[in-house]
């Protein structure tokens, strides 16, 4: 009994340890479908269309409930508002996590400047510094 459970953590680990080999930070990733994807739907939902589309389900959602025309179409309104803010959760996430990697960089790159200002060396670390400050623009 206790070599299997042995043998089932080891699997669980091998497991683990390929999903996070393949599954890298949304913001490690250059460029790619998603994040065209997730950059176009981010603009979108902060316009003015996408919150009249916002308010149109929700005016739905009020009036089936008020209206009580029955299961199916407040299932429908239900699944509607769920289906939107999954998606609203995942590009919020996303968007998230490449903000938050752009700011760890400029961090890293400061840190390392001013390391390198107090050791009296200017190089490297200055140079990926001036980069940092442009990442605004690429994430």
């Amino acid at each position: 009994m206790e070599s299997q459970l042995t043998a089932l953590g080891v699997g669980c680990v091998a497991v683990w340890k390929a999903v996070a080999v393949t599954v890298r930070h949304p913001a490690a990733r250059k460029g790619g479908r998603f994040n065209r994807l997730s950059e176009t739907a981010a603009a979108f939902t902060s316009s003015p269309p996408f919150y009249f589309v916002c308010l149109a389900l929700v005016a739905f959602f009020i009036v089936v409930h008020a209206a009580e025309l029955g299961e199916h179409w407040m299932f429908l309104a239900g699944d509607l508002m769920t289906a939107v803010t999954l998606l609203l959760l995942a590009l919020l996430k996303n968007s998230e996590q490449r903000a938050e990697h752009a700011i760890q960089r400029k961090l890293d790159a400061i840190a390392a400047a001013l390391l390198e200002e107090r050791e009296g060396k200017t190089g490297k670390a200055t140079e990926e510094l001036r980069k940092a400050i442009g990442m605004d623009e690429e994430v």
